[in-house]
């Protein structure tokens, strides 16, 4: 395990059936106003909304919502949150739903107190917060992004048609606690479900597939790909398996607190690639994942044969008897396109509505990174979207 790397995560975390009562521990080390964040309303319909209010009642405390956030949160939904948030006086944001709210609520609070443009300074210049940040505390709804144990928050400014994450260094961004409850989970419909399985996978991946060394956080994310493989298929067959859902939650979570990414470099073009088609389509994020993942890993597979070989043994439990390394490699990336299909994830873009004029432009918006096997030209860029349609 080679590099020199230091590892802090402050967030609690409160797991299982019962752990929104945990709600009433946290709430006491916060002020009085408290911004309640959440989606589209589905936190009504299935009474979260009402048993999380009833508590935030319960502890006197004054609350305002912001309420509508999207799948891709944007710019101008981040501006409004902020003006709510400094309206109200905000001493904790509460997101309740999925990680989109997650890391809204994030966005939000390196903002609140920040007199520079959000996006200028947090998505173009990729500064750190000068200024106070407000706390954040998630009740968790969806299993895939990680949002409820890192310090990510990922905006899409429509007006320019670019979808950035930012990755704060600051552990002050990452929320204070979270709490998951895999029972909010089995509402959930089944394209939801299977998209966040496939961002947990692709989280994985983008940590996996980079670096030679011998490296214990490589051991720790196979042994992740293969408790997900097995409950994605039950959860698959049997949606309201409790036991699966746990399972895939709690993968969910260590698949992007930065535990398996120490001592690593780290990938991540297939995520700059999927973000740049869902600036462009509004696409769901682990669906755009799952269309350019395939074509973007045959292209690099020869400049990692020795990793892709790897996980092809241990992950897919290919045998490599008789084969060539390049074979068994290739062999890994058939057997994860078979389980893609299983779950019925997208596999072109052309199914999430983008088009072959489009893809100058998505190639113009993919930002280009240099921790995985291969630096990708912009020639690469459009060859690996095209190979996606």
């Amino acid at each position: 395990m080679l590099g020199n790397f230091s590892y802090c995560n402050p967030t609690k975390l409160y797991f299982g059936d019962e752990s929104l009562s945990y709600l009433n521990t946290e709430l006491p080390k916060y002020g009085k106003n408290v911004v309640l964040v959440y989606g589209g309303g589905s936190i009504k319909k299935n009474g979260i909304y009402e048993d999380v209010l009833k508590i935030l009642r319960s502890s006197g405390k004054n609350v305002a919502e912001i309420a509508g956030v999207m799948p891709n949160p944007t710019l101008a939904k981040l501006y409004e949150g902020i003006a709510i948030a400094r309206g109200h006086h905000a001493d904790l944001l509460l997101a309740v739903g999925g990680g989109s709210v997650c890391d809204y609520a994030k966005a939000v609070a390196v903002s609140v107190h920040c007199e520079e443009d959000p996006w200028d300074k947090y998505y173009l210049r990729f500064e750190e917060p000068t200024c106070e940040i407000v706390p954040v505390g998630c009740v968790l709804t969806m299993a895939g992004t990680g949002s409820e144990m890192n310090a990510g928050a990922v905006i899409t400014n429509q007006e320019t048609k670019r979808k950035i994450g930012h990755v704060f260094a600051d552990e002050k961004v990452m929320p204070r606690f979270a709490i998951l409850n895999p029972q909010y989970t089995l509402t959930l419909p089944h394209e939801q479900m299977t998209a966040g399985i496939y961002d947990i996978f692709s989280h994985i991946c983008e940590q996996y597939f980079s670096g030679e060394d011998d490296n214990t956080s490589d051991y720790i994310s196979e042994g992740l790909m293969r408790s997900l493989l097995r409950s994605s298929r039950i959860a698959n067959q049997e949606p309201q398996d409790y036991e699966a859902r746990s399972n895939i939650m709690w993968t969910a979570t260590w698949a992007l607190n930065t535990l398996i990414s120490r001592g690593k470099s780290t990938d991540w073009m297939v995520h700059m690639l999927g973000q740049a088609v869902g600036a462009y389509t509004n696409a769901t994020h682990g669906m755009t994942l799952s269309a350019v993942s395939l074509p973007y890993y045959r292209h690099i597979l020869p400049y990692g044969v020795q990793k892709f070989k790897r996980f092809a043994v241990n992950v897919w439990d290919v045998d490599p008897s008789g084969k060539t390394d390049e074979q068994t490699a290739r062999q890994g990336l058939a057997a994860m396109e078979g389980w893609m299909r299983e779950l019925g994830l997208t596999m072109n873009i052309s199914e999430l509505g983008a088009t072959e004029e489009m893809i100058d432009d998505i190639a113009d918006g993919t930002l280009i990174m240099n921790g995985g096997y291969k630096v990708l030209s912009r020639d690469e860029i459009v060859e690996i979207l095209k190979e996606s349609l």
